[in-house]
Order: C-alpha cells, then structure tokens, then sequence
C-alpha cells in the first residue's frame, strides 16, 4: 500500500508490547515483501515496516543508485539516506511506533548504515547484513550507544573483510555499541544468519526493557 507516501510499503501492526519495530530493508531487486517473513523470524511480538526501494536499477529496486559494482553514487546515498528517514519519522507519527531497529540486506543494509550516520536518533539500532561502508567521506554523528550488529560473510564475493570492519570501525567511533560478527557464508543469507541476529536482537530486548 501507498497511503500518500513516496515509498510503496507493506505494514504489519506488533502483537504485543515491549519489543522494538523493524525496518526491513531489502536488497537489490527485492521488494516490500521480502524480509516479513525474516522479520516475523527475528522478533514475532513486533511492528514491522517494510518499504520498497525508489531506485530502478535494469528494473530491479534499489534503496540508492550506484555507477558499478561497489561503487555508490555519495550524492544520491545522502539523498536517498534522507528521503528514508523522512518517510520512517512521518510512519512513527502516523503509526504511533517509536525508533524503529533497521533490518537491512546488502544494498538495504547499505541505506541503513548511510541513515544511521546522516540521520542519528531516526532509528534505534540497527541490524546490517553483508553492508559495504556507504560514504568515502562519513560524518561522525553522535550514536550514543546505539546498538548495531554488522553480520559479514567469510566468502562473500562482494564485501570484503576490510571493508565490513572499516563500517564496524566508523560506527562504533560514532559512539555506537557495535557487535561485528564474520560467519562461514557468502553475500546470501544463511542460518547461521538467523540465529546470530535473533540472539542479538533479545539481548537488545532484554537491555531495552531494564532501561525502562
């Protein structure tokens, strides 16, 4: 549904209180419906938003655009970045949902790490599946804390290693408290995939709810 935003989305309302929203944020040519199920997986009692990207890339959706292979166009990830965020502040006032954890794949966890150093306090943390660093030259926010899981696979054609620990490096001197993990796969998801996030995202849980 559209519901008069810039960003085609699907919506699913949270079953209880207490556990954070999702942002699910798919990867290059996925779309709206992509990560529910992901998400419904990592945290059943929660709100789920899940917009699909504005870019077409040969028809597929993306979040940003990108001039090659690994190689971002800056100016529209900040555009995009900020795009994103407005669109997630105006759904947290329509849906009455606080800060929203950001779930992303690839070129989704991508955009969620470009949100998280462009528009601190618009999400609460945020989970980033085989994420590239997204801006050559970052600004450095204050996260105070954020929690952050940055999940790279040994075999992934597509991040390497420096480039996973450069992100996990420039978010926690951001102030983030981040969690870097490197785990027996490639740029897909696996298993191993699901059980480290959900673990993670309890303890986030779990530290959430003692601070309240």
């Amino acid at each position: 549904m559209t519901n008069e935003t810039p960003f085609v989305y699907r919506f699913e309302p949270s079953e209880r209180a207490g556990a954070p929203p999702l942002l699910l944020l798919h990867g290059t040519g996925g779309d709206e419906s992509d990560l529910l199920e992901l998400g419904r997986m990592l945290s059943p009692d929660s709100a789920l938003l899940s917009p699909r990207g504005r870019v077409l890339e040969n028809g597929m959706p993306r979040f940003f655009r990108r001039l090659a292979g690994g190689v971002f166009d800056e100016d529209d990830v900040r555009r995009r970045a900020a795009e994103l965020a407005d669109f997630v502040d105006a759904m947290r006032r329509r849906l009455g949902i606080g800060a929203p954890v950001a779930v992303g794949y690839s070129n989704g966890a991508n955009i969620a790490a470009a949100m998280m150093l462009l528009r601190p306090g618009t999400l609460s943390g945020a989970i980033l599946l085989r994420a590239m660093v997204p801006l050559s030259d970052p600004p450095r926010p204050d996260l105070a804390g954020a929690p952050v899981l940055v999940a790279a696979g040994q075999m992934d054609p597509i991040v390497t290693a420096s480039n996973s620990a450069k992100l996990a490096e420039i978010l926690g001197d951001a102030g983030a408290d981040v969690t870097h993990r490197t785990l027996p796969a490639g740029h897909q998801l696996s298993q191993a995939d699901l059980v480290l996030t959900r673990e993670w995202l309890e303890r986030v849980k779990k530290r959430t709810l003692q601070s309240t």
